[in-house]
């Protein structure tokens, strides 16, 4: 819950943040001088960028959670038995281990997501993040895929 009271501080900020450039791109806009102008249509394009990130990283969380709460309501979220220190850092020797584990069962079934699921946050665990984000966007889409085949019949 922590964790996202966070998540909705930084988005309210970062849309404050978007606002008030926005704002300024604007008014730079109404300003009789091209450079002011130029100025305000990049303030603008920034914003409409960070606008399309912000959104995309929801989505992404999103969906993310919905299929955690999918895979729990089966039983299928893998049990975390890795010790942590006091500041939160996963044990390594236990973090591979898991994540030694999971990727042997994604190997074992490479066309099930729920096993792609479970790889990332095996990557997550052992503080690969980039690739537990790599790994959490090809579960997301092999789920998508799944629906859509099953909705067609």
């Amino acid at each position: 819950m922590r964790g996202k009271l966070f998540a909705g501080a930084v988005i309210a900020l970062l849309l404050i943040f978007l606002s008030g450039a926005a704002v300024s791109g604007i008014r730079f806009l109404t300003v009789d001088d091209l450079v002011a102008q130029l100025i305000g249509v990049g303030t603008l394009l920034l914003v409409a960028v960070g606008a399309w990130v912000l959104a995309r990283e929801l989505w992404f969380g999103y969906r993310s959670e919905r299929l955690g709460r999918e895979l729990d309501a089966e039983g299928g979220l893998p049990e975390d038995t890795v010790d942590r220190s006091p500041g939160g850092r996963p044990d390594r020797e236990q973090a591979d281990a898991q994540f030694a584990r999971l990727a042997s069962e994604t190997e074992e079934n490479p066309d099930d997501w729920r096993s792609w699921f479970r790889l990332s946050i095996g990557y997550d665990v052992a503080s690969d993040r980039s690739r537990a984000r790599k790994t959490m966007h090809r579960a997301i889409r092999m789920h998508s895929a799944q629906r859509r085949a099953a909705r067609r019949g």
